[in-house]
């Protein structure tokens, strides 16, 4: 297979880059977090290989696909077809599962509906998802959620004042008209002063029409009691699909959820359920964890039955060599954690039998403990040996390890970025002077010295989930590391079960933040409205004038600072917006200055730039804080969809530090960071804990374990074969304990030395 070759990559902060990626190798881009890694292999080179593959398609299809624009080089040539891992989030929703989204569930109705007995009919009869398999009762959700009235109604109120507690039914909206304005009830009247049959038809009446008056004239309606309503419009449906964040909060206060009385949480209906294999039907099979599931479907032998099971179980051995094999087929994707999702998105490639392909990841040890990255490294070398060419973008150094080359990029982030700073092979690498490089040789060590926990902050019979009886007392005043591997427990215990039994815990979790092109870092930690003020206030005129979202916007682009030109089937153009010249404004606002500058110069500010002259105490704690977590060379105005992983993982710090709290609880706070990174990470993390707080990190990254002051490891495996807390003490002490992995790869860390020139 010949090279990739690249020339001229200008793509975010790449600058003229030019480069061959070998082909039938694998390839790691290192380099710092927002050194423009991603730019270069999935906004480049990524990016082209689909926009040409979509090119083949005949130009009806093309209209209709996402077209990617053309990314900014000069020369883009010899790529194969890519197959692209990205960090986006699995999501989904109550409907998707582990095993709709590995498509074994498919299967597995394919298996039952040729070998289950009796038989329910085809395929769709085995599946929740479909009329023809799913409960009645729940909709094949698996779960039905109650109404609690008393809740809902307030009793002592009017219609007028506001007695149905919900948004659809504020004052003054339609659905409130129809109770209040439709003749029907007295609106000055308290609810509980109605009569028995008032109460009935407020709550449960229909079957007539009444008038309800608006703005445009008077309007017949049919009439639906308030429980009819909520039952249709939000009972009925996905909570997860209420999009408004207020209506599901009050959603979740007035409603009860359960599981289904009619199907047990199984989601099918009841021929699905009498469907069985070795005693077992559908639901129960995917409730197994996978690896005793492998084993169920190992038992099959039949001559119909078996090449079913077989395509399963390829499947299901795959994710089991991930590490994986803990979840069961019935998980909802939506309770995936972030690096569960990422594996199970790897793991549907690298079975494939493809040859002569591209397969870009983006940092696939994402919420790998150390034991488990092996088995990706070993998978990822089975594609190269199959004729693939394997790009990796990584900050684990097992798998920069396995590297045929290597493309570091730096010195810096940002525009200090944007360089390629070593290309060549793996040895090269550790002698290079870069951060990378450096890094590489110089891993951290034990922490000299370890504080003393102030206090205790006790645990007491933890059951939920996989935690088996769990007691364990975490300490106060100090960094703390819990550990394990993936599935042992450790978010159930320190995400779930601590915020339950102590208040003050502030949760900085692993979700995803907004990344639109009009999110920026500087609204995104809350210190560009209070810039908007201060416009305002030197100019005399309304803040929305210095909001390229609203009045202050430039009306030629919309306030996006670029045009985009749809060229039907043929790629899209994006050009810098000719009147305003990319700044966003209309001249109207940036006629007014504050120290000096105009508020698209103010946006075009390093953070580091603008504390120099943004001194308010309305602005300057948000800057402070951008720059505490490492992200002094973002400007306040770019685009969150710019940024990269780790650069995002950092703003949500950054963001979630201004709550106040004794209690802070990070869940793996070093994705996506390069280990240079994590040093500025744990500097914060001291400083936090410096200021009389307690610092809980849910961890796999051995640096970030080796500088705490205490270590609670859970195990000793995943699933239900962990839920235990195998070790509590100091790094130093876990260092010579037995019967834990993370013990065991924390001694062969420590005792690594660089490895032989390959």
């Amino acid at each position: 297979m010949r090279d990739i070759v690249v020339k001229g990559a200008r793509q975010h902060n790449l600058k003229n880059v030019s480069l061959r990626v070998p082909g039938e190798r694998i390839t790691v881009f290192t380099g710092v977090s927002g050194s423009g890694k991603s730019s270069l292999v999935f906004g480049t080179i990524a990016a082209e290989a689909r926009r040409q593959l979509a090119e083949t398609f005949p130009s009806f299809a093309r209209h209709r696909l996402e077209r990617p624009e053309r990314p900014e080089a000069d020369l883009i040539d010899d790529l194969p077809a890519a197959i692209v891992v990205d960090q986006r989030p699995v999501g989904g929703n109550a409907r998707s599962t582990v095993g709709t989204m590995t498509e074994v569930h498919p299967i597995l109705r394919v298996l039952f509906s040729r070998y289950g007995r009796p038989s329910a009919g085809l395929a769709s009869a085995y599946s929740f998802n479909d009329p023809q398999g799913m409960c009645r009762e729940c909709d094949g959700l698996g779960r039905t959620v109650s109404l609690d009235v008393d809740r809902l109604i307030d009793w002592d109120k009017s219609l007028n004042e506001g007695a149905i507690g919900f948004p659809a039914f504020a004052v003054g909206r339609p659905s409130w008209q129809l109770y209040a304005e439709s003749g029907l009830f007295d609106p000055d009247r308290p609810l509980k002063d109605f009569s028995p049959g008032d109460r009935e038809l407020l709550l449960h009446g229909s079957g007539f029409r009444v008038r309800r008056a608006s703005r445009r004239g008077v309007y017949q309606n049919e009439y639906e009691g308030v429980v009819t309503v909520m039952r249709r419009r939000y009972l009925t449906k996905d909570p997860e699909k209420v999009r408004d964040a207020r209506t599901r909060e009050a959603l979740e206060r007035v409603s009860r959820a359960g599981v289904c009385p009619e199907c047990g949480g199984a989601r099918l209906n009841a021929a699905a359920l009498a469907s069985k294999i070795g005693g077992r039907n559908i639901a129960d099979l995917a409730a197994l964890e996978i690896s005793d599931l492998i084993r169920e479907l190992e038992a099959i032998d039949d001559p119909v039955a078996t090449p079913i099971a077989d395509a399963a179980l390829a499947a299901l051995r795959r994710i089991e060599d991930f590490g994986l094999g803990y979840l069961s087929l019935d998980r909802e994707t939506s309770t995936l954690s972030g690096g569960e999702g990422q594996r199970l998105k790897t793991v549907r490639h690298l079975g494939s039998a493809l040859t002569g392909m591209l397969y870009v990841f983006d940092e696939p040890t994402v919420g790998l403990h150390p034991r488990d990255v092996h088995r990706l490294t070993r998978m990822l070398t089975a594609l190269r040996d199959k004729g693939n060419t394997v790009l990796l973008v990584e900050h684990d150094r097992d798998a920069i390890a396995v590297a045929d080359h290597v493309v570091d990029l730096g010195p810096g982030a940002g525009a200090n970025g944007g360089e390629i700073v070593y290309e060549g092979p793996l040895a090269g690498l550790y002698a290079a002077d870069t951060a990378t490089g450096r890094a590489l040789r110089e891993p951290y060590g034990l922490k000299a010295a370890v504080r003393e926990p102030a206090g205790w902050l006790p645990i007491r019979g933890a059951n939920l989930h996989n935690l088996r009886d769990v007691d364990v007392d975490i300490p106060t005043g100090v960094l703390t590391a819990v550990t394990g591997v993936a599935g042992s427990g450790k978010s159930t215990l320190i995400a779930r079960v601590l915020p339950e039994r102590h208040e003050g815990v502030v949760l900085i979790g692993q979700g995803a933040i907004g990344s639109s092109s009009r999110s920026t870092p500087a609204s995104y930690v809350g210190v560009l409205d209070p810039i908007r003020r201060l416009f305002a206030r030197a100019g005399g005129v309304d803040a929305a004038l210095f909001s390229f979202n609203s009045a202050g916007g430039c009306p030629a682009c919309g306030g996006r600072g670029v045009v985009t030109t749809d060229l039907a089937f043929l790629d899209p153009v994006t050009t810098v917006c000719e009147v305003c010249e990319g700044r966003r404004y209309r001249p109207e606002a940036l006629e007014h200055r504050y120290a000096g500058r105009t508020i698209a110069e103010v946006l075009e500010s390093t953070v580091e730039e603008a504390l120099t002259y943004l001194t308010e105490d309305s602005v300057r704690p948000g800057l402070e804080r951008l720059a505490e977590v490492g992200l002094p060379y973002l400007t306040l105005g770019q685009p969150l969809s710019t940024l990269s992983g780790g650069e995002r993982q950092r703003l949500k710090l950054a963001d979630r530090l201004r709550e106040t709290g004794l209690v802070y609880v990070f869940d793996e706070p070093s994705t996506g960071l390069h280990p240079a990174d994590v040093g500025t990470l744990l500097a914060l993390l001291d400083r936090i804990v410096d200021a009389g707080n307690t610092v809980i990190v849910i961890e796999h990254d051995l640096d970030l374990v080796k500088r705490a002051d205490w270590v609670i490891d859970l195990g000793p495996e995943a699933g239900r074969h962990g839920g235990r807390v195998v070790f509590t003490g100091t790094p130093a002490a876990l260092a010579r304990a037995e019967g834990s992995h993370t013990a065991d790869h924390l001694r062969r860390d420590l005792a690594a030395r660089l490895p032989a020139a390959p």
